[in-house]
């Protein structure tokens, strides 16, 4: 059986330095020292620069674009961690990339977030430290152990230290009404739901709002945002059947190029967001990023002492608690 060792190391890739740093700061560990470039010819180097043999060791980074290189940084810097002889290895992924291929939903396609699963498990990862997959079942692709944290406790603490008339909170589709429902809740809100048609991978359209919005302040909820579509979509219906204010909640902000463009001219009031990922700035809209690194570097600590996460879900409904 696995023994916690003495010493934890935190090492990070070139993803999101900034949330390795913040999270070291709370957990109070240095940084690892570790190099990571990148050769002429685009190939990644990695080299460990301190002793890590028999350490307990996190490395952060989130694949987020661009994906495919930072998720080949992961990969080797694991290779290189294990070569090293770390004790234990555990790939602290705050936004997990790929995981919307997580079925076969048309015929000659790939399932690549088990691909990456499996690759994780073959360079030598021994658990996965993970927040709001966008699909739950991805955890089950691994045959290592998966810690699963979820942003809604920190979002809903700033919620709470808002003023709302007559909230309800709405899912902008199907897929995402037990997060909505989960939110409405804590919230003490409403529930609303809106139907979309999906026009192409960067296009949908709301067809209808089910549930009472006019006059009412509004709280769109969704797990991660690239091209803004269905927000952007969801509100403009929303307003048109007379909702107040309009903001969306999403716990990863992965924002394209046409996402910018569409949030700048859309109907939404603010954009909340988590900084799982380094968050682009939009000309003339808001977004306000909250601070993870409390959450992660707490998740890392139990992880480290062999102590339960579960605590981490709970989310309390009084107001600045």
């Amino acid at each position: 059986m696995f023994r916690t060792p003495t010493e934890m190391k935190i090492l990070t890739g070139s993803a999101h330095r900034v949330l390795a740093e913040r999270i070291c700061a709370y957990i109070g560990v240095p940084l690892g020292d570790a190099t990571v470039t990148s050769f002429p010819d685009g190939e990644t180097f990695v080299k460990i620069n301190e002793n890590i043999r028999g350490r307990d060791v996190f490395i952060v980074q989130p694949t987020c674009p661009p994906t495919n290189q930072n998720l080949m940084e992961l990969l080797i810097m694991v290779d290189a961690v294990r070569r090293a002889s770390a004790a234990r290895i555990t790939a602290v992924i705050p936004f997990f990339g790929y995981a919307r291929q997580d079925r076969k939903d048309q015929p000659r396609v790939p399932i690549t977030a088990k691909l990456i699963a499996n690759l994780l498990t073959a360079a030598g990862v021994s658990r996965v430290l993970t927040m709001d997959l966008h699909a739950q079942q991805v955890a089950g692709f691994f045959d290592i152990p998966v810690d699963h944290l979820y942003a809604a406790p920190v979002i809903v603490r700033e919620l709470h230290k808002r003023s709302f008339k007559d909230l309800v909170v709405v899912s902008p589709d199907v897929g995402g009404l037990k997060m909505a429902s989960a939110y409405a809740q804590t919230l003490d809100a409403g529930l609303a739901i809106v139907a979309k048609r999906r026009k192409s991978a960067t296009e949908t359209e709301a067809m209808n709002v089910i549930g009472e919005v006019e006059g009412r302040d509004v709280i769109l909820v969704d797990d991660l945002t690239e091209t803004a579509g269905t927000l952007v979509s969801a509100a403009k219906i929303l307003k048109d059947r007379g909702a107040n204010q309009v903001i969306a909640c999403v716990s990863h902000a992965v924002i394209s190029d046409l996402g910018v463009e569409r949030l700048a001219s859309s109907q939404l009031g603010e954009l909340l967001t988590t900084n799982s990922v380094p968050v682009r700035d939009v000309p003339g809209f808001k977004i306000s990023t909250l601070c993870i690194s409390e959450l992660i570097g707490e998740g890392i600590k139990r992880v480290h002492d062999d102590e339960s996460v579960s605590s981490l879900f709970e989310i309390s409904k009084k107001k600045n608690a």
